[in-house]
């Protein structure tokens, strides 16, 4: 399992940053930990990547891919972390043992830079941000 956090500035573009233990870019979070609930683990990644205590708003959606090749199959958590302000943007304080940098991209600039699993799971999120509804995804992160 694991739990992520999408972020948003004040353009209504999307915080991604770039991991320097694997490709490619990523939205902030990991790896669910024992005995941790996926909304714990999506707190504890962004306070450990980014230097920032967050409350998630809400789970944006919940998304199962099965096993491919050298990948297990997994269950991915993605919660709304909100628009964040300049005062918190400018206090951003990456783990650099884990990232290089972090940026703040447009839809078509996710596609580029998130995996073939990550990327279609945050633009469905973002097409689903202002309604009530979590997303459930699977089968190449269709929703079900």
């Amino acid at each position: 399992m694991a739990a992520g956090c999408l972020f948003l500035n004040n353009k209504g573009k999307v915080l991604l940053v770039n991991p320097i233990y694997k490709e490619p870019w990523e939205i902030p979070g990991g790896v669910v930990e024992h005995n941790d609930s996926p909304l714990q683990a999506c707190v504890r990644e962004v306070r450990e990547e980014l230097g920032l205590t967050i409350q998630p708003k809400r789970l944006l959606c919940v998304a199962y891919s099965p096993s491919e090749g050298d990948r297990l199959e997994s269950i991915h958590f993605i919660f709304d972390g909100g628009e964040l302000s300049k005062n918190q943007i400018k206090n951003i304080t990456l783990q650099t043992a884990e990232l290089s940098e972090y940026r703040f991209c447009t839809l078509d600039e996710t596609s580029e830079l998130l995996n073939e699993r990550v990327g279609p799971r945050v633009q469905q999120c973002l097409k689903n941000l202002h309604s009530d509804n979590t997303l459930y995804l699977e089968k190449q992160d269709q929703v079900v």
